[in-house]
């Protein structure tokens, strides 16, 4: 490697740093990546197919992010995530143009996205919903039925052994899609495993940073295998570790971290692989949540699609640990706590006491119990049909209000030096599905003069072609966009 030039290191083999890296590469080809992960496979946390749900969060069918608002439905965040995932397929299609991805098993399918709903409330809700919806362009593929027979044919398992009776409600939009995010991770780390000037370092871990006087950052890392230590001085340092990003942003001791806390929040997910059940089921199926739960806690009944083969998931079941990722320490919370971020984090206790009792009244679940809220949705579900499977870590975010409390945050946070030479992200959902446009957003923050010059701005557009316009406020290009995308990426 050139050691005159500009230096990147990405913390984390996940979606994130993985899409950073492909951008960096396309954006500063001259510059030197170097990006480190602590496990021994790239994509095994978060990213991993069996530790996230693989919606590819649309805003399609999950209804918190549509609240209803004085009795009107608020589609804004709605609209804002979709746009995002557009974006996402556009470079994702693009890599496969350019030959940079596999796509032997595809990473992503066309899966139809459903709401399903029942009672005179809900289903009073997901009407307006659909009505607020199918007006703008991004959804305007979008079905409504409250005919069970029409219901059926498009999920038959959720309706057979249901109650005729019953009130019930559902949207479908056949531009949904699955996603497995860890396949996706892979093909782009072995893309900037085979890019000059870029090494991937797995089985490294990073313990420390450390702002050096003449500005850069001095990183020490372990070798796991070798027990061996070394050090590397980076220009700009991204930490898109999953739920080890926080303690690592702790480490940089920048004044922009003060404040921060995470709650880590554990899932686990009923699998079924029954061909005999699989093949009658061929959609993404969400309805609402309990009162308390975290928006990753919507329960539903997903198709999934991993190396070629279909599966069913239900869930997923939420817990609590003290772990910040599924391969890490039952110290990460306490370690995490100190005088900049205790008190927020207490403040942030006592307003949520509703998910704590949520999070308690899960843990408490019996066997018995967690199947019944399957068959909520699956009536004729059977017990030897499924097994139950462990799911990712994830930690939300706890900020600092200007009071000096702290909020509870759902969302997806970057945290950036005043500088812009470190960056961290932290938070959860919909992380993944708009991971190209959260990079978009730390290189923004980190490289504020050079994302406006004219070369990057011509290379994001030959990337993403509706990069710097609107997929909300322009119905032509929304339209264009998602039917080039899907033609190229097989979804059609």
């Amino acid at each position: 490697m050139n050691e005159d030039r500009l230096q990147v290191v990405l913390i984390g083999a996940g979606i994130m740093s993985a899409t950073l890296g492909v951008l960096l590469k396309q954006l500063m080809p001259d510059a030197r990546i170097s990006l480190f992960e602590c496990l021994d496979k790239a994509a095994a946390e978060s990213s991993d197919a069996l530790n996230n749900s693989g919606t590819g969060h649309a805003a399609y069918c999950e209804l918190n992010y549509t609240p209803l608002q004085d009795g009107q439905v608020d589609i804004t965040n709605a609209q804002y995530i979709a746009e995002r995932f557009e974006v996402s397929k556009q470079l994702w299609a693009f890599l496969k143009e350019a030959g940079a991805i596999s796509y032997q098993d595809p990473f992503i399918n066309a899966v139809p996205h459903m709401s399903f709903v029942w009672g005179d409330e809900n289903t009073d809700f997901l009407r307006k919903r659909y009505e607020a919806m199918c007006k703008a362009p991004i959804f305007q593929d979008m079905q409504y039925s409250a005919d069970p027979a029409v219901i059926r044919q498009w999920a038959p398992l959720i309706m057979e052994g249901r109650d005729n009776t019953s009130v019930l409600a559902a949207t479908k939009m056949d531009a949904g899609t699955d996603v497995d995010f860890g396949a996706i991770t892979r093909d782009m780390v072995r893309y900037l495993e085979h890019s000059e000037d870029v090494e991937v370092q797995l089985a490294h871990r990073v313990v420390d940073l450390v702002k050096q006087k003449n500005g850069r950052w001095r990183i020490l890392v372990d070798d796991v295998d070798k027990k061996t230590q070394k050090e590397i001085d980076a220009d700009y340092v991204f930490i898109g570790a999953g739920g080890g990003s926080l303690p690592l942003l702790q480490k940089t001791a920048i004044d922009e971290a003060k404040g921060y806390g995470g709650f880590p929040i554990s899932g686990q997910f009923l699998m079924c692989s029954n061909p005999g059940i699989v093949q009658r089921h061929l959609a993404k199926v969400y309805g609402k949540a309990e009162v308390g739960a975290p928006p990753m806690s919507v329960p539903h009944l997903d198709t999934r699609i991993i190396g070629g083969q279909r599966i069913l998931f239900f869930g997923p079941y939420a817990g609590f640990t003290t772990r910040f990722l599924k391969n890490g320490s039952f110290l990460d919370l306490p370690l995490s706590i100190g005088m900049n971020n205790i008190r927020p984090m207490l403040a942030a206790g006592m307003r949520n006491r509703d998910l704590t009792a949520y999070l308690i009244k899960q843990v408490m679940l019996s066997s018995e119990q967690r199947f019944k809220s399957l068959q909520d949705y699956y009536p004729d579900a059977k017990p030897e049909d499924w097994t139950l499977t462990v799911a990712g870590q994830r930690v939300q975010v706890i900020q600092r209000d200007k009071g000096g409390g702290g909020v509870l945050k759902f969302g997806t946070e970057i945290v950036t030096s005043a500088d812009g030479s470190v960056a961290a992200l932290l938070g959860a959902s919909p992380g993944a599905s708009t991971s190209v446009s959260i990079a978009l957003d730390v290189l923004t923050h980190m490289f504020p003069e050079k994302i406006t010059s004219q070369s990057w701005q011509q290379t994001l557009k030959k990337m993403i072609p509706s990069y710097g316009e609107s997929l909300i406020d322009n119905d032509d290009l929304c339209l264009a966009t998602r039917a080039r995308t899907h033609a190229i990426l097989g979804l059609s």
